[in-house]
């Protein structure tokens, strides 16, 4: 755009005009005496012709002493000649087929909007359609993104369709020419070498402004052994919890191995980046699902609350009783002992003993004995470590990660030639191309113009558990040891749950058979336990438990002190909210500040030995601490187990049971 600079004292003063104008090179257009320009060569230059006596231009007066602050004034907003008539772009029709159709630039949100429409396969047309209905509607182009032409969007098309993941025939090659390719994408990288293996972390700028806009005094949960048995190397997917708790990818990380001293490499690198985009960024909590994870290391970089979540535990047992069980009521039998074992291991009234004493007494299944001899059984000494030493994650955060684990396999495991997943370049360009366009798809508002074009691996909807939401309390009906919950889809069909009340819990839908948690079965869950016919989540006896340790152990320290009361009454304002909401069968996801989440990791990294209080001290914080307890108690209660902010707990949890590691 040209421009006409004028310095009036202090003001500094830009006239700005539309490049498609003030001039009209057309037939019949008036050009400025001064602007007349050579007559037409053979091969004339094409910034000439692009004038068509567009009138949209504005001004912008700055200070000088003040150039962060600028007025625009815009004289006219509208893209239209002097007759008030469509100059240039798609709504002009004297333009078509000439270089005034040409939008010369437009955002990387749009543009980022079309390849993503693109890499899912809608049409070109298609998106010109829904494109310019939209520009009619608001009366015309008013930004550069209005501008958009169909040339445009084929060349985007065109340059997709010729691309290749394939850059070399060695794929060590190509994952290192595609890497040169993409730097924006990649926050780490190490090829291989004598004593280290290969690591690859891909974060797009979109995935870096969700991590920074939700992880944000949030949670991150980790999936780490996605795509073990079918990829060359599997994905270590991180992941945030939008604003309906639907999950988001903010990065994956690609290596051969995941040992516990990996981490390390990569982990560091991602908060830099974060850290660098926002320094005021801090996260609120961090999910693990593999007991080798390095605890101490995330505390170190992230200087959060650290969660244990056990759905890939569960998932792998409840689809392989399924499978290897044929009888209804010893299947729910033998789940109804692992997961008793699990809530006493977690409340610390249970060891091996009880996985020893789960296999003698039902020998006789020898399917599923023998798959849980030979898998789990040595691996269930480490889980019970972890199971102690960190606070379980509610069931709404394993059935988003589990959500978001199907998802990913939807989309990314649906090649006709399964040999292309032992090509390393294949995975890292889909993820970085297709895959990524479904996830921001997922948060594009628009995307309903588009229902016709959807498949299995574009549509996401709620997770289980706000389905399960959704279910009314008169469609579960209670029948013993049973439990059912009408279906709505289908007429007259009812679905059975067999341990109701239990984390454990079975259905005979076709989602639980797979080994996922189903609506039927969360609904049924939080039925018994809300009327007092099934003990509390494991969860919400954790956080309990740790809301009582504060009440009996407060810090010696008065500002530290002072902070964990600053802290419990948020947490209790926000449940307030919750109450508030619970009454209207509404539940939401709460998220600590990040302020009030430092306050509790300062009592966390205050002393490695706590001190017990003195009387004095004990006396002057009893009727706060009492008072916030008693509140948060009686919430709980009427909320259900889960509805309590994961966030929460694990702050509360983990700082004192980090402590009970250090004092032991």
């Amino acid at each position: 755009m040209g421009y006409k600079p004028k310095v009036d004292g202090i003001l500094e003063y830009i006239l700005y005009w539309c490049s498609f104008g003030p001039d009209d090179h057309r037939k019949g257009g008036i050009v400025r005496p001064s602007r007349n320009y050579a007559a037409k060569r053979k091969t004339p230059a094409g910034r000439p012709n692009t004038k068509r006596g567009c009138v949209c231009h504005f001004i912008v007066k700055r200070l000088i002493a003040e150039p962060n602050v600028a007025l625009v004034i815009y004289n006219q907003d509208k893209h239209v000649d002097k007759k008030g008539l469509p100059c240039h772009g798609p709504l002009d029709k004297k333009a078509a087929g000439t270089r005034a159709m040409f939008a010369p630039y437009i955002s990387d949100e749009l543009r980022l909007q079309i390849l993503s429409l693109l890499y899912v396969g809608v049409p070109v047309e298609t998106i010109m359609q829904q494109h310019t209905e939209i520009v009619e509607k608001q009366g015309g182009p008013c930004n550069r993104d209005d501008l958009l032409t169909h040339r445009y969007v084929r060349r985007l098309e065109r340059k997709i369709r010729r691309s290749t993941y394939e850059l070399d025939s060695d794929d060590d090659v190509s994952i290192a020419l595609w890497v040169d390719n993409h730097r924006d994408h990649i926050f780490f990288y190490e090829d291989f070498s004598d004593t280290e293996p290969f690591v690859l972390g891909i974060q797009t700028e979109w995935q870096l402004q969700q991590m920074i806009r939700f992880g944000n005094g949030g949670i991150v949960a980790s999936d780490s052994r996605f795509g073990t048995n079918k990829l060359k190397y599997p994905i270590y997917s991180l992941i945030v919890f939008d604003s309906n708790n639907n999950t988001i990818p903010i990065a994956w990380i690609i290596t051969p191995s995941f040992a516990s001293g990996e981490m390390h490499r990569w982990l560091g690198a991602l908060y830099d980046r974060v850290h660098t985009k926002d320094p005021t960024w801090k996260l609120g909590g961090f999910i693990i699902d593999d007991p080798s994870a390095d605890v101490l290391m995330i505390r170190e970089v992230f200087q959060c609350s650290v969660m244990i979540s056990f759905w890939r535990v569960r998932h792998a047992w409840h689809k392989n009783l399924v499978d290897r069980c044929s009888d209804a009521n010893i299947c729910a039998e033998l789940s109804r002992r692992l997961g008793e074992a699990v809530s006493h291991v977690c409340r610390g009234t249970g060891d091996l003993e009880l996985f020893e004493a789960f296999m003698e007494d039902f020998v006789d299944c020898s399917d599923f004995l023998d798959y849980f001899r030979a898998v789990w059984f040595p691996r269930i000494g480490a889980w019970i470590e972890v199971l102690k030493a960190l606070p379980m994650a509610t069931a709404e955060v394993s059935a988003a990660i589990e959500c978001y684990h199907h998802l990913l396999k939807l989309r990314l495991l649906n090649e006709k030639d399964s040999d292309i997943y032992q090509r390393a370049d294949w995975l890292v360009d889909k993820l970085g191309t297709k895959v990524h366009s479904y996830y921001w798809l997922d948060e594009f508002t628009g995307r309903e113009n588009f229902a016709r074009y959807w498949k299995d691996e574009w549509r996401s909807g709620l997770t289980s558990w706000r389905r399960a939401l959704q279910i009314p309390d008169s469609d579960v009906l209670i029948d013993g040891k049973y439990a059912k919950v009408v279906s709505h889809k289908r007429e007259g069909k009812v679905h059975t749950i067999l341990n109701p009340g239990s984390e454990f819990a079975i259905c005979n839908c076709r989602w639980s058979r797979m080994g996922n948690l189903c609506k039927h079965a969360i609904k049924s869950t939080k039925i018994f336990r809300n009327r007092g016919l099934a003990a509390p989540s494991t969860s919400l006896f954790e956080f309990n438990k740790a809301l009582t340790s504060i009440l009996r152990h407060p810090p010696h320290d008065s500002v530290i002190r002072d902070h964990a009361i600053a802290l419990a009454v948020c947490i209790q304002t926000q449940l307030t909210g919750l109450f508030d909401l619970g009454k209207g069968r509404t539940t939401s996801c709460v998220s600590v500040p990040s302020e009030h989440q430092a306050a509790a990791n300062s009592v966390l990294f205050a002393s490695d030995e706590p001190v017990d209080a003195d009387t004095d001290m004990l006396n002057e914080n009893q009727s706060v601490s009492e008072n916030v307890f008693g509140n948060l108690s009686e919430m709980h209660s009427v909320l259900g187990e889960d509805n309590v902010s994961y966030g929460a707990i694990g702050i509360a949890n983990d700082s004192l049971l980090h402590s009970q590691v250090n004092k032991d």
